[in-house]
């Protein structure tokens, strides 16, 4: 029983000590210098305007031209320059143009049509 006694006189003398360290404490003093923080005030972020949004032009099209079909260049040696409803005709070769692309004896004309049958 004397251990009850003393252990509960230590914890009545260990609350008198806590209960004074447990109220309230202001100071009232003069500082000299420059008063030291936890931390450091730090300036605002400054605001900016987000970048502006530019789109680029979609690529045009591609523009595909169409040339003209030239036919065998005018020449010695050139075959004739055709012209609509006419077939050429070699009598030398006996065969028509384009099969053949020169002919020795000149060219001929003839119609691209046949003659109608005889009745």
């Amino acid at each position: 029983m004397k251990w009850l006694k003393a252990s509960i006189a230590v914890c009545a003398l260990a609350a008198i000590g806590v209960s004074g360290a447990a109220q309230a404490r202001v100071f009232v003093g003069v500082g000299i210098g420059v008063p030291v923080y936890p931390y450091y005030p730090v300036a605002p972020v400054p605001y900016y305007y987000p970048a502006p949004v530019v789109v680029a032009p979609a690529d045009p099209a591609p523009v595909y031209v169409e040339q003209s079909q030239a036919g065998p260049a005018a020449g010695p040696d050139a075959g004739p320059q055709q012209q609509p409803g006419t077939w050429y005709y070699c009598d030398a070769a006996k065969t028509y143009y384009p099969y053949i692309k020169q002919c020795a004896g000149g060219w001929r004309a003839v119609p691209a049509n046949p003659p109608a049958p005889n009745q």
